[in-house]
């Protein structure tokens, strides 16, 4: 089910709403639950695709000895990569060298097309927090990143879709085993949410439900089985994910 999370800190209900808010929109019912007695599933599953924008955080792209692309370095990851709050990130038996990235993500709202930078806030539904997690030593050696970020759980999303913030300079953190190894802004982006919404809505047809990953701050490592991984942005919330082999 779909809900709405309501209430003061501490205290928060779940309203039920009526559908799919992507496509219905939001009409409340009068079920309620404690936000306690809910287990939260990935706020979305896109109908469509998940896009990430890679090296749009200067720091990040140098502490891998990469340089900033003079255009935006898109990729796609499949909707099977979507996993949610708690769920396990299972690293895949081809990658020995998996790394986190927390990332500010944006979920799409409504069907879109070059949409010009000044009207990207009509086509967003909200944001919520992101992992794109990568298999370096894949990356390396494919050539290309399809198998290095699209494997199965990797992509992590949670724990909620907030749909009231301003993206331009909210904090970006993720804590590896409870150690805080991530420690950004969306300020320091190279290209700022608004400008990669268009710039992405020029290269695809956007759908209700896609969602963009934005880059993720510098102090990127590698998890092992066992591990926890913690991201948590200003004004969304916190997203944690165990690890393990299977």
């Amino acid at each position: 089910m779909y809900g709405i999370v309501e209430g003061e800190t501490g205290s928060e209900v779940v309203t039920v709403i009526k559908g799919d808010p992507f496509f219905n929109g939001v009409e409340k019912t009068t079920i309620k639950y404690p936000l306690e007695d809910v287990r939260l599933v990935a706020p979305i599953i896109p109908r469509s695709k998940v896009i990430g924008v890679g090296r749009n955080f200067a720091e990040h792209a140098r502490e891998l000895g990469n340089v900033v692309p003079e255009n935006p370095l898109l990729f796609l990851k499949p909707n099977t990569s979507v996993i949610g709050p708690n769920e396990p990130i299972v690293l895949p038996e081809f990658s020995e060298e998996v790394s986190y990235e927390a990332e500010l993500c944006v979920v799409i709202g409504r069907i879109c097309k070059d949409v010009p930078e000044e009207r990207v806030d009509e086509v967003i539904f909200g944001y919520t927090c992101g992992n794109d997690l990568t298999a370096r030593d894949v990356q390396a050696g494919d050539g290309q990143w399809a198998r290095a970020k699209g494997f199965d759980t990797s992509a992590p999303l949670g724990p909620w879709i907030e749909t009231e913030l301003d993206p331009d300079d909210v904090y970006i953190k993720g804590w590896l085993n409870g150690e805080l190894r991530q420690d950004g802004s969306s300020n320091q982006m190279v290209r700022s949410v608004r400008e990669l919404v268009s710039i992405v809505s020029h290269a695809f047809t956007l759908l209700p439900g896609d969602v963009i990953m934005t880059g993720t701050p510098a102090g990127v490592d590698l998890l092992n089985a066992g591990d926890r991984y913690d991201i948590e942005i200003e004004g969304i919330g916190r997203l944690s994910n165990p690890v393990v082999r299977r």
